[in-house]
């Protein structure tokens, strides 16, 4: 046998090795998020009611972009890496991270669905999400305004210590209280529809967000 058939049997068996390592998980969810706490500790706690119902698989991955300059493109950058090193093959990849003040927030949504990845994007920050459970709202404001008006509603409900925090990590079970996560899917469809995603660009969207789209599909293995 030649060298080239050697190295021919090679890469079939290395191949070979890599499609029976990597099998397809049925119900599967990747999320990966820029924040470390809020976004995080939310979907946890939705992983928890799952895992009690069903033992539903959600895996929830934190990533923390650090650096001046690394904007929302090195989130897409790492989401490949972690993909690309995993032992399972996830049937759905959601990336989820805010415009803030990013300048590639548009091309980084458009790289990430070109790979195939859902995008849960908010502009400007993902707490305007948590707001949509309470009120609905269709003001652009800055990110530290709508930290603001959570501490006002902590305040006015009587959540947590009183005041907006990131590290909650029951985040998500305050929101469930009073059918408030039902608020917000209808608060941000009602934002949402008047956003042509097909030709606006997510910048323009000010507000807007899609994480309504990926926690409704979490939320139906609770329907189930």
């Amino acid at each position: 046998m030649g060298s080239d058939d050697i190295f021919k049997n090679r890469k079939r068996e290395r191949q070979k090795r890599k499609r029976e390592y990597r099998q397809p998980k049925a119900n599967s969810f990747l999320i990966i998020t820029e924040g470390k706490k809020t976004e995080p500790h939310y979907f946890n706690g939705l992983k928890r009611l799952i895992v009690e119902k069903i033992g539903g698989c959600v895996d929830v991955v934190d990533i923390e972009v650090r650096g001046e300059g690394r904007g929302t493109n090195s989130l897409i950058e790492k989401t490949d890496e972690i993909v690309g090193k995993s032992k399972k093959l996830y049937q759905n990849i959601w990336v989820v991270f805010d415009k803030d003040d990013f300048s590639d927030f548009d091309e980084a949504v458009r790289n990430g669905q070109q790979k195939g990845y859902k995008i849960a994007w908010s502009n400007q920050s993902f707490e305007y999400w948590l707001f949509l459970h309470f009120e609905y709202s269709d003001s652009g404001l800055h990110r530290d305004d709508w930290n603001g008006k959570l501490t006002e509603l902590f305040a006015k409900y009587n959540l947590g210590d009183g005041i907006y925090r990131k590290n909650y990590e029951e985040i998500y079970e305050m929101m469930e209280r009073n059918n408030r996560v039902d608020i917000a899917v209808k608060n941000a469809r009602k934002r949402m529809n008047s956003f042509d995603s097909e030709k606006g660009l997510p910048s323009n969207c000010n507000p807007g967000t899609r994480v309504h789209i990926l926690v409704e599909e979490l939320r139906r293995f609770l329907k189930e």
